[in-house]
């Protein structure tokens, strides 16, 4: 029986949306769903020469509406005919959005022209995670964003009120989960993962990791005790641009289907990394391909999810250790129980260890 999720992100400017994406599509891949991610209406229609200030508002969200309606008719049939049992369709903002920026009236007057009703809105929707706007709680961060990006044109203000119009436009769907800034924003990330694993009735992957340097198992013999998702991964560094941001691309799929993504991380203070990443297209990676840090090996790992006890676990593999792997654990906090399976022989905890992320392996010959 095929299972289709359609889930909505929003939320206000700077929120972290981008990132979001990547990291849902990584995450649901790796447990074998089929993704599919519905790129934001507004900006095909601005990026097409279709102004918002060149129409009546009314004229142009009723467009915006319709345009939304029908690419969602085409990503549902695409979602019934592909061949995957479990289906995931993202949706970068859903159709209440364009109700936020319009008057009750004009509100009225949209659905009447489509003949809808907002009960009926809502529930195309299995869940809505909304994102607070960076402006409304980390306002250092946002205007960090918009100093950086012309396109960022709201005030600190005007980006709260944006944010609270949508929220209020989807208020009373049943499955409306704010993710607001009280963390950081790699906690900001983990809480939205956990939302979205919670609609899907799966474990939840938070912050919280635990790794290991374990023997190397024998894929045959892991197959008979657990199913996974195995996917291979090429990661490779690129040249420090000079502004001290840590930067990588990274290739992820199997047989021939590859995902692009191009990643940031920044050193804030002791302790403290913002990391951000988006997906590219595979024109932008191997233009990325051309700025490869010399000094640095690229990463090839092969990739192999599963879940055991309700905990969620990550086994790479690495050409360059023929007896060796690593392992991660991922828990909901640091009193979290946990085992690792007897069918995995652990050599010794290296949770704490940089030696063996992945930046030191790329910076030297492993041992």
């Amino acid at each position: 029986m095929k299972n289709i999720h359609r889930i909505v992100l929003t939320g206000g400017p700077c929120a972290g949306k981008t990132t979001a994406f990547a990291r849902i599509e990584t995450e649901l891949t790796n447990l074998g769903y089929k993704v599919f991610v519905m790129p934001e209406t507004f900006t095909e229609m601005y990026g097409g020469g279709i102004k918002l200030l060149e129409y009546p508002n009314v004229e142009f969200q009723d467009m915006l509406f319709r345009l939304q309606r029908a690419k969602e008719h085409i990503y549902d049939e695409a979602a019934e005919k592909c061949e995957t049992e479990n289906v995931v369709i993202l949706y970068d903002r859903g159709l209440v959005d364009a109700l936020a920026y319009t008057s009750p009236e004009d509100t009225e007057e949209i659905l009447r022209r489509n003949k809808v009703t907002i009960n009926t809105l809502m529930n195309m929707y299995d869940a809505v995670i909304h994102m607070v706007t960076a402006a409304d709680g980390a306002a250092e961060a946002y205007i960090a964003n918009k100093e950086n990006n012309p396109a960022r044109y709201e005030s600190v203000e005007d980006a709260i009120k944006v944010d609270h119009a949508l929220k209020n436009a989807w208020t009373g769907h049943p499955h409306l989960r704010i993710v607001d800034n009280s963390t950081d924003f790699a906690n900001k990330i983990n809480r939205m993962m956990a939302e979205i694993f919670a609609v899907l009735g799966e474990p939840v992957p938070l912050e919280i990791e635990k790794k290991f340097l374990i023997k190397a198992p024998v894929l045959a013999n892991l197959s008979q005790h657990i199913n996974f998702s195995e996917q291979q991964i090429i990661q490779t560094y690129l040249c420090d641009n000079g502004n001290g941001i840590e930067r990588r691309i990274r290739m992820r799929g199997t047989e021939g289907d590859y995902t692009f993504f191009y990643t940031e991380k920044k050193f804030i203070r002791p302790g403290v990394r913002v990391e951000t990443e988006r997906k590219i297209s595979e024109r932008e990676y191997i233009n990325y391909l051309m700025q490869t840090d010399c000094q640095k090996r690229q990463i090839r790992k092969t990739r192999y999810c599963f879940i055991y006890n309700n905990l969620y676990y990550e086994l790479d593999v690495y050409p360059f250790w023929e007896d060796k792997a690593i392992l991660e654990i991922e828990l909901s906090s640091e009193a979290s129980n946990f085992e690792i399976p007897d069918f995995i022989s652990p050599i010794k905890d290296v949770t704490d260890n940089p030696a063996y992320s992945n930046y030191m392996l790329a910076s030297k010959i492993p041992d």
